[in-house]
């Protein structure tokens, strides 16, 4: 087994259980869940709770945080796990010594212009007349789609500040729709859609970056034909390709 000491918080979730299936054997993997994992060493604890979850960050290199409320939650879920809980992440995180913390964002940090054309109508599978449009990058301005996008953008700024005050490596992944059915399942979804193996190979590569990759922004869906989200950042930044399209699945 590799050296390296990862640590996943939400493991038990799809997307932690479809990196999990992408790395297992390469790292010593190492779980942060409310229930236990079988077959891995799993603390229980909320991340909701500070001292709960430092015991987690011993010795771990890499945290890839992955636990979320996610959907359209109450305002009391998304202030308990998506900011508080996101903040005790990157504190735990900082007292133990880790190098780096992938943030799973999501694209709910600007999908919000989906309100506006073009991209109304890309995501509404309108797509007469459309030969180009101005793709979402890493700079383009923020926003948020309800109460869960907000969140993502305040994690994205507290890993911002973490590198700046901390020296923290961080690396935030914008992840688009990833379903168990492992295909797209709506007009909008030929936009977002990413397959279970293009987010794990993707948070695969932010492990994996160059120590040098301090503070970075990455959107991730699949090799959509009609996506509005720039998948050109991470090739530059990480070598990662898409090896899926949600074209594949249109019958």
């Amino acid at each position: 087994m590799a050296g390296r000491v990862v640590l996943v918080t939400g493991m038990s979730g799809l997307i932690g259980r479809a990196l999990r299936k992408q790395v297992d054997g390469r790292y010593d993997l190492r779980a942060l869940n409310r229930s236990a994992v079988e077959g891995l060493p799993c603390h229980q604890a909320d991340i909701a709770d500070l001292e709960a979850i430092k015991p987690a960050f011993a010795g771990v290199e890499t945290v890839v945080h992955l636990a979320a409320q996610v959907g359209n939650p109450a305002w009391e879920a998304v202030l308990r796990h998506n900011i508080t809980g996101t903040y005790n992440v990157f504190e735990a995180a900082r007292e133990a010594g880790v190098k780096r913390v992938v943030f799973a964002s999501s694209g709910a940090a600007v999908s919000g212009i989906e309100a506006d054309k073009p991209y109304s109508d890309l995501v509404a599978g309108r797509y007469e007349g459309l030969t180009s449009w101005p793709l979402l990058t890493h700079l383009s301005p923020l926003r948020p789609s309800g109460l869960y996008g907000a969140s993502k953008v305040w994690g994205e700024a507290l890993g911002r500040h973490y590198t700046d005050a901390h020296g923290l490596s961080v690396i935030c992944v914008r992840i688009g729709r990833v379903h168990a059915e492992d295909r797209p399942r709506s007009a909008r979804e030929f936009s977002v859609w990413c397959s279970q193996r293009d987010i794990a190979r993707f948070l695969e590569s932010c492990v994996e970056a160059p120590d040098a990759v301090r503070f970075e922004i990455f959107f991730c869906t699949s090799r959509n034909k009609w996506g509005y989200r720039d998948l050109e950042h991470p090739r530059a930044i990480l070598g990662w390709e898409p090896l899926d399209a949600a074209e594949d699945h249109r019958k």
